[in-house]
C-alpha cells in the first residue's frame, strides 16, 4: 500500500506529466535502449519511429498518476496491456529495468523540479504499478500454457497456404510444425509472430488478429502489405511476409491474447464495422455469430477505398448468405469503374451515422469497430452522436494504444 504522501506527491505530479509526459518517455526508451539494447528484440520498431510507443505509454503513466489512489479503476487498461506483454515475452526480470530507465528519464526531463521527494515517490509507485502487471501477466503465461493447445513462448508454425485475398491483403494458414493441437481462442484475439529477417540485426515482432474462427485446424491471419507512404517507412514485417515467406515456411507465433472479444450472449444485435485491415477481427466474430449465436441478428458494415483492395468479400458473402440474420453493407470511398458497373457498394465517400442508423437494428444494439485511428476516432463520435451506451460500444487499436477523444476526421479506409 502507498502513504498517503506518496498518494498526495503523484497526484500533484498529474499536470506536468500532461505537459512532459511524451518527452520523458520518448527519453526513457532512448536510455533503455542503449542500455540493453537486447530489448530491441521485444519491441516494435516502426511504433518507435512513429512516436505511437512513446505516446501510449505516456498516456499509461498519466492515467496511472491520477488514479494511484485507485488503480483498480483502470485494471482494463492494464489488462490490455499485459495481454501485449505477454504475447511479445516481456518477464518479471524486465520490470526492474524500465523503472531504472522511467526514473532517471524523469529527472532528466524534469531537471531541478523532480525533487528527491518526487523521485522517490514515484519509485515506490513505480514498485507497486510493477507488481500489479507482474501479477496479472503471471495469471496470463499460466493460463496459456496450462489449456489444451497452449504454450510458452513461440511456437513453430508452418505456412500450410498461403492466399492473396486483394491487392494488398494476403492471408497466412497455419498449423503447428510439431503436429500437436491448437489452442482455443475468442474471436477478435491476435497473436505475435516473430521473425528473423535477413539482412537485419534484431528479431520483429508484429500482432497480427485471427481472421478466421476458432475450432479450425489452423490459425489464420491476413496481413495488410505496408508500403512506404509520406509519413512513414514501409513495414519491414508485413513487405518480408508478402515478398519472401511462402508456403512450407515457418513462423514462430505466441499463444493467441488479447482483450476485445464479443460481449455476452444476449439476443441483442451486434453491429460490427470496419475499415481496412480491421476487418481481420471482425471476420472472427462473424463466423462465432453466424455458427454459434443464430439468435442474434448482426450487421456487418466495412468501408474500403475500392474492390480492388477489399480483402474476403465473398467469404463474408457467402456466410450471409448462409445465415439469414447476417446483413451485409459495403461502403467504398473511390469506387473503379467496375466497382460503379456491378453494384459492388452500397454507400460512396465515408461511412456517415445516417446511413448506419438506416441499416443497424438500433442504438441498443453491441457495436464493435477496428480500422486505422482516424477512421476509429469519426466512428467513437459518430456512435457517441447516435447516443449509443458507453457499455455497448467495444473496439480494437492496431498496435499501442491511442485516444478516441481527438476531434474527429474524415474516416479513411485504408
Amino acid at each position: 500500500m502507498l502513504s498517503e504522501k506518496t498518494i498526495e506527491i503523484i497526484k500533484s505530479t498529474v499536470p506536468v506529466l500532461e505537459i512532459y509526459g511524451t518527452a520523458i518517455t520518448r527519453r526513457f526508451y532512448e536510455r533503455m535502449f542503449k542500455a540493453h539494447p537486447e530489448l530491441l528484440n521485444i519491441f516494435n520498431h516502426a511504433n518507435q519511429k512513429q512516436g505511437r510507443q512513446q505516446t501510449a505509454l505516456a498516456n499509461a503513466v498519466y492515467a496511472a498518476a491520477q488514479n494511484i489512489d485507485k488503480l483498480e479503476t483502470i485494471l482494463p487498461v492494464v489488462k490490455g496491456i499485459a495481454h501485449k506483454h505477454r504475447s511479445l515475452g516481456i518477464l518479471p526480470e524486465h520490470y526492474p529495468i524500465v523503472g531504472e530507465h522511467l526514473l532517471g528519464a524523469i529527472g532528466e526531463v524534469l531537471g531541478a523540479a523532480a525533487t528527491e521527494e518526487i523521485l522517490e515517490a514515484w519509485k515506490e509507485a513505480y514498485g507497486v504499478i510493477a507488481n500489479v502487471f507482474i501479477g496479472i501477466e503471471a495469471n496470463m503465461y499460466a493460463a496459456a500454457e496450462a489449456g489444451e493447445g497452449g504454450w510458452a513462448g513461440f511456437r513453430a508454425f508452418r505456412v500450410q497456404r498461403k492466399v492473396r485475398e486483394s491487392e494488398v491483403i494476403t492471408s497466412f494458414y497455419l498449423v503447428p510444425e510439431d503436429g500437436g493441437k491448437l489452442a482455443e481462442f475468442e474471436p477478435g484475439q491476435y497473436v505475435s509472430v516473430r521473425v528473423n529477417i535477413p539482412g537485419e540485426e534484431n528479431t520483429h515482432i508484429r500482432q497480427y488478429s485471427l481472421s478466421d474462427a476458432p475450432g479450425r485446424p489452423y490459425y489464420r491471419i491476413s496481413v495488410k502489405r505496408e508500403d512506404a507512404a509520406r509519413e512513414r517507412p514501409a513495414g519491414k514485417v508485413s513487405v518480408y511476409l508478402h515478398e519472401q515467406v511462402t508456403e512450407g515456411g515457418v513462423l514462430w507465433l505466441s499463444a493467441p491474447a488479447g482483450d476485445f472479444a464479443l460481449k455476452g450472449h444476449s439476443d441483442d444485435g451486434v453491429v460490427l464495422i470496419s475499415g481496412g485491415v480491421g476487418l481481420t477481427p471482425m471476420l472472427s466474430m462473424l463466423h462465432v455469430l453466424a455458427e454459434k449465436q443464430p439468435q442474434r441478428p448482426v450487421t456487418f458494415i466495412h468501408a474500403a477505398q475500392n474492390g480492388d483492395v477489399h480483402a474476403l468479400r465473398e467469404e463474408v458473402e457467402e456466410l450471409a448468405g448462409r445465415h439469414e440474420q447476417v446483413s451485409v453493407h459495403w461502403c467504398y470511398e473511390k469506387p473503379t469503374e467496375r466497382d460503379r458497373a456491378e453494384n459492388r457498394f452500397h454507400q460512396e465517400g465515408y461511412i456517415d451515422l445516417a446511413w448506419v442508423r438506416s441499416v443497424a437494428p438500433s442504438a441498443e444494439a453491441d457495436f464493435y469497430f477496428c480500422g486505422p485511428v482516424p477512421f476509429m476516432r469519426a466512428m467513437n463520435s459518430m456512435l457517441e452522436a447516435w447516443g449509443v451506451p458507453a457499455d455497448r460500444i467495444h473496439y480494437e487499436f492496431f498496435g499501442p494504444a491511442g485516444s478516441l477523444k481527438e476531434e474527429a476526421e474524415p474516416a479513411p479506409a485504408q
